[in-house]
């Protein structure tokens, strides 16, 4: 316990927080904006998987990691369409959507790295190309606050961006007081002449668009390959701090970085000869942690009315 005391006090393993943290900060910022449109999208697990796939295979087509980002926004953005398809226009269960995406997801990258490179674990074998690490000038040099800050993968510095970018979008845009507006009660949107169908459909995409940015990491940025199953439940943690948020960008990242947190430290608990079983219940024992905690403040808010 005292070596992973150690190691939570220092520059290095603050810097892993923030990389921890960014594909769970990505799609917890599409649930909140999927959530605030009343469209509850589960299906984030599956889109961030199947981006981390094809931003894989992506760029190892076009030889260049810009390309096999766009790819990876493009799966995404094709994910999150058909559930909007189906769950909007086809009238399909929103929750039996997004787990019939999940359940593809799972077995069809695993079909498709079989298909292409023979290996159904990984796929080393093919030439991926991976997303730029940014050394931050002035603030490098910095001791130990340049050591966490500095030198983060490019998307991390996007993912935090993106906590004012959605917080600026629903709260001061136009776009964003419809989504708002059809979330909060869809009847007296539609009496305004809000198209509720296209705002939510709208939503489901722009949500699928930040899953696709944390999938993307996880394959080119957080490792440099596609394993089997990688985003390891990461879209579900993800659901759990939008919840915990209370569907508030702020509040969403908060709790985020508390569970990206908890993974770091599962992280280095591996690393100090914690048991293998033990350290993979750290993330998921943290995230029902924080679910009990917000359904007892819930229930005594409930309780005082």
């Amino acid at each position: 316990m005292r070596e992973l005391i150690n190691i939570i006090f220092t520059a290095q393993f603050l810097h892993s927080v923030f990389r921890v943290t960014t594909p769970i900060l990505f799609a917890s910022l599409g649930a909140v904006i999927a959530n605030r449109a009343g469209v509850a999208n589960i299906a984030l697990e599956g889109i961030m998987l199947i981006s981390a796939f094809f931003g894989v295979f992506g760029s190892a087509a076009t030889g260049s990691a810009l390309g096999g980002f766009l790819i990876a926004l493009l799966s995404g953005l094709i994910c999150s369409g058909i559930l909007a398809l189906f769950t909007l226009y086809y009238r399909a269960n929103v929750i039996l959507g997004g787990i019939a995406i999940n359940s593809l997801a799972s077995g069809g990258t695993v079909f498709l790295l079989y298909l292409f490179t023979g290996d159904k674990g990984s796929s080393t074998s093919v030439a991926s190309k991976t997303l730029p690490e940014i050394a931050i000038p002035v603030l490098k040099d910095i001791p130990f606050l340049g050591d966490i800050l500095s030198g983060q993968n490019i998307m991390t510095y996007l993912a935090f961006i993106m906590i004012l970018v959605v917080a600026v979008f629903l709260g001061k845009t136009t776009l964003g007081y419809h989504i708002r507006a059809v979330g909060e009660n869809l009847k007296a949107a539609e009496s305004v002449g809000i198209n509720v169908k296209l705002t939510q459909t709208i939503a489901l995409l722009l949500s699928g668009l930040l899953c696709a940015c944390g999938g993307a990491f996880m394959s080119m940025g957080y490792l440099s390959s596609f394993t089997r199953d990688m985003v390891s439940g990461r879209g579900w943690i993800a659901v759990a701090a939008e919840a915990i948020g209370r569907s508030n960008p702020i509040g969403t990242a908060a709790a985020s970085i508390a569970f990206g947190f908890f993974n770091a430290i599962a992280t280095a608990a591996s690393t100090v000869g914690w048991a293998s079983s033990l350290v993979q219940t750290i993330p998921y024992v943290s995230t029902l942690i924080g679910l009990f905690a917000f359904s007892y403040k819930e229930y005594l808010k409930l309780k005082k009315r």
